[in-house]
């Protein structure tokens, strides 16, 4: 590993979540940099300044745990209030589940609480034709398969942007603004299914409420390998931060 970018990781999770270093290395290993690259921050314990920015090369944003994009909390406007300034100001971005919804929110759209269409663990996506010529989302098969972990969902997209990909219980699973390093996706392109399935089993008993513990078990053994989405962040870093491109 030899590059020297740097990346600022917002994440949304309370303080003991294991899951916040494991998703740090995620990020990490699917960019091919050192986690010490990737630099966290839990909106949930420090405030959010346009600063922050100066000097990282790139933002990326995570899932959220037990928090929502809908929650009636100043920290979360915050964190869309955030995103939004870094995508209007065309600043690299690639973001991801929560980050996507907060993303989808902050440039005019809409998202929903859906449980009954919720989606957690390996599921098939459809390759929008935006996506033909993407540089990011260009090389991907019409179809591919995923890691989800998600119960609300963006029911409409903002103006201006494209939509890259498609599942059949979400029909908004990828996001460009045309022209800009600006990327978010409802699946999870960071975590393999092995991480997955590792994240399934740390919030088993909240899914076990979810679904019920035996429809529960079933998800978490169904997690398959997810090779060509897990590719998408190293697309994202040498299409927009390789060879000083921005």
């Amino acid at each position: 590993m030899s590059d020297t970018h740097r990346f600022l990781l917002l994440q949304a999770r309370h303080p003991q979540d294991r899951v916040q270093g494991e998703e740090r290395k995620a990020f990490a290993d699917r960019l091919e940099v050192e986690e010490s690259q990737v630099e966290q921050l839990n909106l949930m314990e420090k405030p959010l300044d346009p600063a922050l920015l100066d000097d990282v090369d790139a933002l990326l944003v995570g899932g959220a745990g037990e928090f929502s994009v809908l929650d009636d909390d100043d920290r979360v406007r915050s964190c869309i209030r955030f995103l939004t300034h870094a995508a209007q100001r065309a600043f690299p971005i690639f973001a991801s589940c929560f980050g996507f919804q907060a993303l989808v929110l902050g440039l005019g759209g809409e998202v929903i609480e859906d449980e009954a269409n919720a989606e957690v663990g390996t599921y098939p996506l459809t390759r929008l034709p935006a996506a033909t010529d993407d540089a990011v989302f260009g090389d991907l098969p019409p179809n591919f398969l995923a890691q989800l972990g998600h119960k609300d969902r963006a029911s409409r997209m903002p103006d201006g942007v494209s939509v890259l990909a498609a599942s059949e219980r979400a029909p908004f699973q990828a996001l460009t603004i045309p022209g800009t390093p600006v990327y978010a996706t409802q699946f999870h392109p960071e975590l393999t299914w092995l991480d997955n399935r590792l994240r399934f089993e740390r919030y088993m008993s909240h899914y076990g409420k979810l679904f019920g513990e035996v429809e529960a078990q079933r998800r978490l053994e169904a997690h398959e390998p997810s090779p060509e989405a897990n590719r998408l962040l190293m697309k994202f870093k040498t299409a927009f931060l390789d060879g000083d491109r921005r």
